[in-house]
């Protein structure tokens, strides 16, 4: 008789839970954060009820409050190769690279990718994911010689997985699950594997790292890795923001990533609370080993928008530009108030006519055939009112968010010597180490379009493009 698998989206549902509720239990705060974002979304999505606005074109309530995304950093490619093929046995893949050594002021000596289901139904099913980074410990402009010799050392003579979760999760890969009691075995030492250590950390190893690199400090000065943060999605960030500050936990200074404004939400937004200081032990020089405390974990929120295009991410870069150049020429107003002017100026105010103009990624969707006779364009299709356009969310991240969140939570800037030579680093590289592809956040999302612009040429019956052939709008 053959064995029922428990399959990799309900080992990955049951995962994200495993995680949160111990998560919870060492962050209280983080139970706080959680209750703060399903008041807000129940409030916008009753808001939204009143207006005759569809709740469900980001996700559903239910997937939305349920949503999570957790955040791990390992320290060599040895622990990378390993984290993956622990995240294959609940079908993760690594989707984008995102190079965070350069996209702040403070000392962020890593590089990342985020595991997470690639499929539209299963990010449905349950999109959980892991933003995971790794230590960058060959790039001369943060480590010397002394050190990156002591930290590949320290990092290859620890153990993050023991191989009998090695083993369980390359079954569970291979074979698409696994039967109940190996599943619960799987999820057990997953589980643990993310828990925070109690075994004493080197206090004169993690201050000279600290000095360096707080994020690098957390990474190699400690015994094992841990959750340095689980984020719930919330759909208004700004009210989210507001609550949590009017219960008395400390913020971060802002919201990082785009502005809010009046028109569609875009890519990501991301906030989080200030990292809490957290009993640890220490061993002291001597031996002796003494309690003390460390700030490295804080409680991370997302808001997600609209996914873009190849074209649509060209513009938002340029548009961060402006931002950037605009404050650096004396504009005295805050980031978020110069972005949302920056924004006015260049984007379109509709998600539909972001999707027309190829900015962003949206699904068509048919609604009233009878318009649609002799119409050969989305852009024909929507004003016609035949045709509805439901945004692709982003499920992805964002550099500078993410080393902005990192520095504000920062003990301090760390130190960087630009005249070294740096070490390079891309999705290639990390696809050699993975043994699997990394894949392409852009082309994942633009390809989800096409296969909706294509069903619904199919159900016309003619070819459709996004905009009318006598159409000369430009995109840039």
């Amino acid at each position: 008789m053959t064995a029922v698998l428990v399959r990799a989206t309900e080992l990955r549902a049951r995962f994200a839970v495993a995680l949160a509720e111990m998560y919870g239990a060492e962050v209280p705060a983080y139970t706080t954060l959680v209750e703060v974002s399903r008041a807000v979304n129940a409030d916008v999505a009753a808001a939204l009820s009143q207006q005759g606005v569809e709740v469900g074109r980001y996700g559903s309530l239910e997937r939305v409050t349920a949503e999570r995304h957790g955040a791990i950093r390992v320290g060599s490619e040895r622990e990378l190769e390993q984290v993956g093929r622990v995240f294959a046995a609940f079908g993760m893949h690594p989707v984008g690279f995102y190079d965070l050594r350069d996209a702040s002021a403070s000392s962020v000596p890593v590089v990342s990718t985020a595991f997470r289901p690639a499929d539209p139904a299963e990010l449905a099913a349950n999109p959980f994911r892991v933003f995971t980074s790794v230590l960058a410990v060959d790039d001369a402009r943060f480590f010397d010689a002394p050190t990156r010799e002591r930290l590949e050392r320290f990092v290859e003579e620890r153990r993050l997985f023991g191989p009998e979760l090695l083993a369980l999760a390359d079954r569970a890969a291979a074979e698409g699950g696994l039967p109940q009691d190996e599943a619960e075995q799987l999820l057990r030492l997953a589980t643990d594997a993310f828990r925070l250590s109690t075994e004493p950390v080197d206090r004169a190893w993690y201050a000279h790292l600290e000095r360096i690199s707080a994020v690098a400090a957390d990474i190699g000065g400690v015994p094992a890795t841990h959750i340095n943060h689980l984020t719930p999605r919330v759909l208004d960030i700004d009210d989210l923001y507001r609550r949590m500050s009017e219960r008395g936990i400390a913020m971060i200074d802002e919201v990082q990533g785009p502005p809010a404004w009046e028109g569609p939400d875009v890519l990501l937004r991301q906030t989080s609370f200030r990292a809490l200081a957290e009993e640890r032990t220490f061993r002291e020089a001597d031996g002796s080993v003494v309690t003390g405390s460390l700030r490295v974990r804080f409680g991370e929120v997302e808001q997600r928008g609209v996914a873009l295009t190849a074209a649509g991410r060209d513009l938002y870069d340029r548009l961060t530009a402006e931002v950037d150049a605009r404050r650096a020429a004396g504009d005295p107003r805050t980031r978020v108030d110069v972005a949302r002017e920056v924004w006015r100026e260049h984007l379109p105010r509709t998600e539909a006519e972001m999707v027309v103009a190829g900015l962003a990624c949206g699904e068509v969707r048919l609604v009233d055939r009878s318009r649609a006779d002799g119409l050969t364009s989305v852009a024909e299709l929507v004003a016609a009112g035949a045709v509805v356009v439901d945004p692709v969310v982003y499920e992805d991240f964002l550099p500078r968010s993410a080393a902005g969140i990192f520095q504000s939570n920062l003990s301090g800037a760390g130190t960087k010597d630009e005249d070294a030579g740096g070490a390079a680093y891309d999705a290639e590289r990390l696809s050699a180490v993975l043994g699997r592809p990394v894949l392409d956040p852009v082309a994942l999302a633009t390809d989800q379009m096409q296969r909706s612009l294509d069903a619904l040429s199919a159900q016309l019956r003619t070819p459709l493009t996004l905009h009318a052939p006598d159409d000369s709008r430009n995109p840039a």
